[in-house]
Parts: C-alpha cells; sequence; structure tokens
C-alpha cells in the first residue's frame, strides 16, 4: 500500500519536514511488519515446543512476546505521530516482508532456539540499519529504535545461551536457513549429552 493510498496526514511534527517523516515512517513500517512477524513467531514457538526443556523455553518466550507487542505499538504510534499510517493488517505485513516464513512447527526447544537465533539475527540487522538511516533523519525515532535494539539483543542473548559451548562456539553458527539452525542446535545438543 502506497502512502497515497494510506492516507496520511498532510502534516507532521513541528520542526521536520514532510519529506523527511514519510522517509521515517517508511522505515518503520518495514520495522513494524517485523515486529508483528517477531511477536507472532515467538508465540507459534510457545504453544509448539516440547520435549524435556518446555517449560523453560515456555515461560521464557511469555515476557519477550510482551515486550515485541510494546514495541509495536511503540513503532505505530510513533507513525502516526509523524502524520502517517500505520499498517498492521496480517495480509500487509506478508506482503511486506522480505523473509521466509517460520517454518519449524512441533519441535524440542533447542531446534526451536536455533531457529530462533537466525530470525533474532534477521530482526536486529534489519532494526541496526533502521537505526542507522535515521541518524540525519530523526533523532527521536533513532533514540526509539536504539531502546527496542537494546531488548531485542538481550532477548537473543537468552536464546543464544541454550546454543552455546562452554568455549563459546554456538551450534547454530554457519547456518543460512531457519531449518539448518533447528537441525544444527538439535545435532549439538545431542553432542553435548
Amino acid at each position: 500500500m502506497t502512502r497515497s493510498e494510506q492516507a496520511a496526514a498532510p502534516y507532521t511534527v513541528p520542526g521536520m519536514h514532510r519529506q523527511d517523516a514519510e522517509r521515517v515512517t517508511d522505515i518503520l513500517q518495514a520495522r513494524l511488519h517485523a515486529l508483528n512477524d517477531l511477536a507472532l513467531t515467538l508465540k507459534h514457538v510457545h504453544w509448539n515446543v516440547v520435549g524435556p526443556h518446555f517449560i523453560a523455553l515456555h515461560e521464557m518466550l511469555d515476557p519477550q512476546v510482551d515486550a515485541v507487542r510494546e514495541m509495536t505499538d511503540t513503532t505505530a504510534e510513533r507513525i502516526a505521530t509523524l502524520g502517517g499510517v500505520p499498517i498492521g493488517t496480517p495480509g500487509a505485513i506478508a506482503a511486506g516482508r522480505s523473509w521466509d516464513d517460520y517454518g519449524v512447527g512441533r519441535a524440542d526447544a533447542v531446534a526451536h532456539l536455533g531457529a530462533l537465533d537466525l530470525v533474532y539475527s534477521g530482526v536486529i540487522e534489519d532494526h541496526r540499519a533502521a537505526m542507522k538511516a535515521t541518524d540525519e533523519l530523526d533523532l527521536v525515532t533513532q533514540d526509539m529504535l536504539v531502546g527496542q535494539l537494546a531488548r531485542l539483543e538481550q532477548f537473543q542473548w537468552f536464546v543464544r545461551a541454550h546454543l552455546e559451548s562452554g568455549g563459546g562456539r554456538l551450534s547454530t553458527e554457519g547456518a543460512h536457513t531457519l531449518a539448518e539452525a533447528a537441525e544444527q542446535a538439535a545435532r549439538g545438543a545431542e553432542g553435548r549429552r
């Protein structure tokens, strides 16, 4: 959906040029899609994790889901504050997505953690790019993204703590797809038993 189809407001915040606000809202709309997708993915894992570490992962994910949902709300409200129209419908998320859908179904905790590590890497890398892109456009938006990055990086650290060997090597190292990451993590867990 283009900006004109969204019926964006003809104004933005005082002191910001409308053209800059439009660039920022475009950046934020992509982040909104990613955060909405992440929240749904985390819930999917929450519902589909099995095995001996079920409860640990099940309970670890709820606070992450809540925090990511809060990030989506903050991001959407920033888009609206700048005069844009935040779009959060399922069709818009799927159409705006540049990444593969999460394809791990019912699986043990380690397999899901391996796939989630890759998911978090993608979200964090794109959030960092957005942070850099807003450096000269809007420091308020950049500050919001910096705060979100701190939480996202912490959540990935929680995930990686389950995938890391005593020597600091990640069992998902070199994985390029979610399926590869899940498989490598599961193999790594078998090797540590």
